[in-house]
């Protein structure tokens, strides 16, 4: 049996978009992968609260990592078991992009499990 541990990003997070090709960072949302383990999504929840479609990127060592479109007013799920793994020490970042002006809560709920 291997040895794993599970990890969460989440919370309810107010948010003003600056535009949908600008994602600004969302709180501070991040997690560093430990030196000697291995980490992979499991899923990814989110919910939004304005009338616009806001995308949730997250964010690999600075570069983007996966788009996830949530919609106006709408909620989102996506399994991701086994997608891929996340290497010793790479940082995860959650940002947010929204339409110029925009303002809501999103919701949200990120699983991971370290190996």
């Amino acid at each position: 049996m291997m040895d794993s541990t599970p990890r969460f990003l989440s919370g309810i997070f107010p948010f003003i978009g600056g535009g949908l090709t600008a994602p600004a960072p969302l709180a501070e949302l991040s997690y560093k992968v430990p030196f000697d383990k291995r980490s992979q999504l499991i899923y990814l929840r989110a919910g939004n609260s304005c009338d616009e479609l806001i995308t949730v990127v997250l964010m690999r060592d600075g570069s983007p990592m996966r788009y996830f479109p949530v919609g106006a007013k709408a909620s989102y799920h996506v399994p991701l078991s086994v997608v891929e793994d996340l290497m010793p020490e790479s940082r995860i970042e959650v940002y947010l992009a929204a339409p110029q002006g925009t303002s809501g809560t999103v919701v949200l709920d990120i699983g991971l499990i370290e190996i």
